[in-house]
C-alpha cells in the first residue's frame, strides 16, 4: 500500500514555514520589557495631533504626549522632536496591553536639571536665575526650567525689585528639596563664592592677614578667607603667632586644599621653605620668590 503523500484537504504545508519560525524567534528576542523610570534611546518616526511616536526597539512604538515633548513651550512639536531625530527619553508609564510605553523628554530634562543643581550645591558654585516674577516676599524665576525663589532679605537689590524682571542674576543655593520641588536661593555670599571660584589648589596667591588665633592665621582673598594653620607656617618653632604676623599685612601663601562642602581653604607657607625655620628667619626672601620656590617643590615631588 502506497502512503498518501498529499496533505489532507484544506491543509497548507506552508502555514508555518521555517522563515516564520525564525521571525517569531526574532520577535521574541526583541520583545523588551520596559520599566518606569528607565532611560531609553529612540528615533522619532511619526507626529500627530496628540503627540509623537518613537521607535525604541520594542514590539510597539513608544508614545510622547505633547505635554511631555519638552520643558519649554513650542509652537510645533517638530521644533523639539523632529522626524528621524534620535533622542533619549524617560519612561513615565510602563507597557499597556498593546506593548506601548509612555515617554517623556520634559521629565528627563527636569531630572537632569535637578542632578546638575545638586552637584552645584555640593561644590558651592553660583547659579544664574532668570527673574520672571516679583512679589512682596522677593523674586521668583527659573533655572534650567526649574522654578526658584529668592527672599527679599537675601537679595542685593532690595528696593526696586521690578527692575530685576527679565534679568538674569547670580545666586547661591540656600535650600534644595527635590521631593518638595523647592529651590530657595540667596545672594548674600556671592562675593565669597566668586572669590573662592578664582582660587585653585596648588597655587601661590597673595592675600591679607585679617585675623590671628593661637591655632593659626586667617588670610583674606577679596571676600573669602583661608586658614594658615600654625603647623603650616614653618617647620621651625613658633613661640607666638603674634610675633610672626600683624593684622593688615600682605602675605603670599600656597593654597593646599579647597573644601567647598565644609567651606574651608587650607594654606601653607612651610612648603616654601628650603630648610626648617627659613620662613621665620628670612621671611622677605621667601616671599620674594615664592612662586619659584613652589615650582621647585612641586617638581621635586613629582620626581619622587
Amino acid at each position: 500500500m502506497t502512503a498518501n503523500s498529499n496533505p489532507p484537504q484544506g491543509q497548507n504545508t506552508n502555514d508555518f514555514s521555517m522563515d516564520d519560525f525564525a521571525k517569531a524567534l526574532e520577535q521574541e528576542q526583541y520583545d523588551y520589557h520596559f520599566n518606569k523610570g528607565e532611560v531609553v534611546k529612540g528615533k522619532v518616526f511619526q507626529h500627530d495631533s496628540s503627540g509623537v511616536y518613537v521607535d525604541i526597539g520594542g514590539k510597539s512604538p513608544g508614545f510622547v504626549p505633547l505635554s511631555e515633548a519638552a520643558w519649554q513651550s513650542f509652537h510645533d512639536v517638530s521644533e523639539v522632536l523632529p522626524l528621524d531625530g534620535e533622542f533619549e527619553f524617560l519612561i513615565i508609564k510602563e507597557q499597556d496591553s498593546e506593548g506601548q510605553v509612555k515617554l517623556s523628554r520634559r521629565q528627563l530634562y527636569i531630572d537632569q536639571a535637578w542632578d546638575n543643581l545638586t552637584e552645584i550645591e555640593e561644590k558651592g558654585k553660583l547659579v544664574q536665575m532668570l527673574v520672571t516674577g516679583v512679589n512682596r516676599g522677593g523674586v521668583t524665576g527659573q533655572i534650567d526650567g526649574l522654578r526658584a525663589f529668592i527672599p527679599k532679605s537675601h537679595l542685593i537689590e532690595k528696593e526696586s525689585l521690578d527692575d530685576l524682571l527679565n534679568q538674569t542674576i547670580p545666586a547661591n543655593i540656600l535650600q534644595l528639596d527635590r521631593g518638595q520641588n523647592k529651590i530657595v536661593l540667596s545672594q548674600r555670599n556671592i562675593a565669597k563664592s566668586s572669590a573662592m571660584a578664582q582660587l585653585q589648589e596648588n597655587q601661590v596667591v597673595q592675600g591679607k592677614v585679617v585675623k590671628l588665633q593661637p591655632y593659626g592665621v586667617f588670610v583674606d582673598f577679596g571676600g573669602v578667607a583661608g586658614l594658615l594653620h600654625v603647623k603650616q607656617i614653618s617647620a621651625g618653632h613658633i613661640d607666638s603667632i603674634n610675633h610672626v604676623f600683624k593684622v593688615g599685612e600682605d602675605i603670599k601663601v600656597v593654597v593646599m586644599e579647597i573644601d567647598t562642602v565644609k567651606n574651608r581653604i587650607s594654606l601653607s607657607t612651610k612648603v616654601l621653605e628650603t630648610y626648617p625655620g627659613e620662613f621665620l628667619e628670612k621671611r622677605e626672601a621667601v616671599m620674594e620668590n615664592a612662586e619659584e620656590r613652589w615650582a621647585n617643590h612641586s617638581a621635586k615631588k613629582e620626581e619622587n
